[in-house]
C-alpha cells in the first residue's frame, strides 16, 4: 500500500521522537520574526535561502562521512564533492540572485556569491540568531541521527548529493504562491503566512520520512538477524 504524504498516525509517531518537535519549533520560528519583529517577505525568503546554503554544507559532511562505512565511499565522495559543490552552489547563487530581484524588488546587485550573502544576512538584524538555530538542529541531526544512529551506513554519496534539491524546488514554489496571494489579495502578510505555512508542512513531511526511513532500517536490521538465526 503506497504511503500517504502526511498520515496522522505517522505524524504522531514520527514526533515522538524530541528532536522531531526541537525541528518544528525552528520551523515555526519565522512566525516569531514577523510578529515580533516585523518581517517581511525579504528578510524570510533571505533566511531560507541561507537554510539552503546551510543544507549544502551538511549535505557535504554526510557525503564524506559515508566513507566510515567503506572505503569505497570515501572513494566516489571525494570524486562527487567538488562536483555537488559547484552545482549545488551555482543552483544556489541563480536561486538567491532571483529572490533578490523577486523579493526586494533590486535588479539583482552584483554578481558575487560574498555579496549575495551579505546581502541576505543584512535583511534584518536578528538573521544571525535564526541561522544558527537552523545550524544547530542541521548539526544535531547529523550527530544523532547520521553517526550515532548508522545512518551512514545506509546511504551513499550520490544518495546524499541529491538529497537538498526538493527543498529548493519547495522554496520557489511557496514564494509563487506567497507572492501570488500577497499581490492579488493586496495583503502582504497573508502572503508570508503562507510561505511560512507551505515550509512547515515540508517540514513535517521531511520529518515523517525521517521516521519512515529509521523504521526500514529497523526492520531490514531485523531482517538479517532472523536471517542468520
Amino acid at each position: 500500500m503506497k504511503a500517504r504524504f502526511l498520515d496522522p498516525s505517522e505524524v504522531a509517531r514520527a514526533y515522538r521522537d524530541p528532536l522531531s518537535w526541537v525541528s518544528l519549533a525552528v520551523d515555526l520560528m519565522p512566525v516569531i520574526a514577523v510578529f515580533a519583529f516585523g518581517w517581511g517577505a525579504t528578510p524570510l525568503v533571505a533566511l531560507y535561502w541561507l537554510e539552503n546554503l546551510v543544507i549544502g554544507a551538511f549535505t557535504i559532511f554526510r557525503m564524506i562521512g559515508t566513507a566510515l562505512a567503506s572505503f569505497g565511499s570515501l572513494a566516489m565522495a571525494l570524486f562527487m564533492v567538488p562536483f555537488f559543490f559547484f552545482h549545488y552552489g551555482m543552483f544556489c547563487f541563480v536561486h538567491g540572485m532571483f529572490i533578490r530581484a523577486f523579493a526586494a524588488g533590486e535588479d539583482g546587485g552584483a554578481f558575487e556569491p560574498v555579496s549575495l550573502i551579505q546581502w541576505a544576512v543584512g535583511t534584518a538584524p536578528e538573521m544571525l540568531w535564526f541561522v544558527a538555530s537552523i545550524i544547530v538542529i542541521s548539526a544535531l541531526y547529523y550527530v544523532f541521527d547520521f553517526l550515532l544512529r548508522g545512518e551512514y551506513k545506509t546511504s551513499s554519496p550520490p544518495a546524499e548529493m541529491f538529497s537538498p534539491y526538493g527543498r529548493i524546488v519547495t522554496l520557489h514554489i511557496a514564494i509563487l504562491l506567497g507572492a501570488g496571494v500577497a499581490f492579488s489579495l493586496n495583503e502582504p502578510l497573508a502572503g508570508v503566512l503562507l510561505l511560512i505555512f507551505i515550509r512547515v508542512v515540508f517540514g513535517m513531511f521531511l520529518t515523517v520520512q525521517r521516521r519512515r526511513k529509521r523504521d526500514a532500517r529497523v526492520g531490514a536490521a531485523a531482517s538479517v538477524v532472523d536471517d542468520d538465526a
